[in-house]
């Protein structure tokens, strides 16, 4: 799990080819302890530590990419010197400064529009149905790795507003037109819609409102 708070940013070091998927070589830009086993979120993507240090370039830690991740993530375009945002797994002890992200992409979105307003940066991104679903304004999103406000949604798309650190301190400032990025829902409107999908769940629903004083 994580915070949608990115820590550091990496460059790729290497892009190996596997016999089913690609090994991913980063070199992070900060002092970022990793250790064999550990969770880190590269560009809003859950990957395993599978060796700190040892792979193509020998202070690079490796992480094994998956078909699945590669057909369903932009990952697989990353190459050499690319730039990728890094957040290692929460700690109980953390504080939850984002929103709670699972590094698991719901979709890979492209970037329509990107603007100036004073010192903020809009970026309007054109999301897959089944992203757009639980987008809501002023609800949260994760764009490659980053925990962001949604500013509004208009006909397939929703734009945010990037601050400076944020646009000097991810990928994100690197992004133009055309970019494509990994997108997460908040997975709270997830399991909302999974209770309320189900039959029983009207009438608890109506109850509970009642209960409430919101229903009659």
């Amino acid at each position: 799990m994580f915070t949608g708070l990115v820590e550091t940013m990496g460059t790729v070091a290497a892009v190996e080819k596997t016999a089913n998927g690609i090994r991913l070589s980063v070199m992070p830009l900060t002092d970022f302890e990793l250790n064999p086993g550990d969770s880190v979120s590269i560009n809003g993507v859950c990957l395993t530590v599978t060796n700190s240090g040892k792979g193509v370039s020998p202070y690079a830690p490796a992480f094994d990419v998956s078909p699945e991740t590669l057909r369903s993530t932009n990952l697989g375009e990353l190459k050499a010197r690319d730039k990728v945002n890094l957040e290692r797994a929460l700690k109980l002890s953390d504080r939850l400064g984002g929103h709670i992200v699972t590094g698991h992409v719901d979709g890979v979105g492209t970037v329509r529009n990107r603007r100036q307003a004073g010192e903020y940066t809009f970026y309007t991104v054109e999301a897959p149905a089944e992203v757009l679903r639980y987008i809501v304004k002023k609800g949260s999103v994760t764009i490659d790795g980053i925990s962001l406000t949604v500013v509004e949604l208009v006909s397939g798309t929703f734009s945010v507003a990037i601050i400076p650190h944020t646009l000097k301190a991810t990928t994100i400032g690197d992004k133009g037109i055309g970019g494509r990025v990994n997108l997460e829902a908040d997975i709270i409107g997830k399991y909302v819609e999974k209770f309320l999908s189900r039959e029983d769940n009207d009438a608890k629903l109506m109850e509970l409102l009642k209960e409430g004083g919101f229903a009659k």
